[in-house]
């Protein structure tokens, strides 16, 4: 991919440790939404990687359905087509920011997870699984696998994946949840999933857990 005009940041925390980073994870928020929303998740999750900084950038685009807010691509048109054109342009600015992180802080892709919720868990499962190498792990809450059938033809890496969905949830449908598992599976990956019972679309306690303790597992020593 040619290196994107558009260039992202947003809210970080450096290593409760101190001194430089031994992991990067990049929070990646949902439509309508920026940095800041996610970026809450960073101190819970730095109690379990120390070592780790986090990173949560804004979405390249003012959202297009909301008075406030960004967005990743636009979703007024959810055609796979179309959304399949908007998330290419996204992987292609998120690839950029992420080769730019690592290469900043002296790290390897083994040594980064992302995270996303919603827009930002499709946008995290599409960009992870098309890396160059394999990151330590993706973790997805109440997203959807882009296309709808099995990524095998176009993965070049094989993280490890953890995904989160609410069994309420009245924004992704829980169907969404069931159709990603068993597709990244046909494909060969290795997921872990969870279904929260009487949860709307939003991240609760219990899946705030399964994503640390996935992190700590699949970043050992951050």
């Amino acid at each position: 991919m040619d290196m994107p005009e558009v260039q992202i940041d947003g809210p970080r925390l450096l290593p409760a440790a101190g001194g430089p980073a031994t992991s990067l994870v990049v929070l990646l928020h949902g439509l309508g939404a920026d940095g800041n929303d996610l970026f809450a998740l960073a101190p819970q999750l730095a109690k379990v990687l120390p070592g780790a900084a986090f990173v949560a950038p804004h979405a390249p685009d003012p959202c297009d359905m909301a008075p406030t807010g960004r967005q990743w691509f636009s979703f007024q048109d959810r055609s796979w087509d179309t959304v399949g054109d908007g998330m290419r342009r996204a992987w292609a600015i998120l690839d950029a920011f992420l080769d730019t992180e690592l290469e900043a802080a002296g790290l390897e892709d083994s040594r980064l997870a992302l995270v996303g919720f919603s827009q930002g868990a499709m946008l995290a499962m599409h960009a992870g699984l098309r890396r160059a190498s394999a990151c330590a792990g993706i973790v997805a809450f109440s997203g959807v696998l882009v296309g709808g059938g099995s990524p095998a033809g176009e993965m070049t890496a094989k993280p490890p994946l953890l995904l989160v969905h609410g069994d309420a949830d009245e924004t992704v449908p829980v169907a969404a949840h069931y159709d990603a598992v068993s597709n990244l599976l046909t494909a060969g990956l290795s997921v872990e999933s969870h279904i929260r019972p009487r949860l709307g679309h939003g991240i609760d306690e219990p899946g705030l857990t399964y994503c640390q303790e996935f992190l700590a597992k699949n970043l050992a020593g951050a």
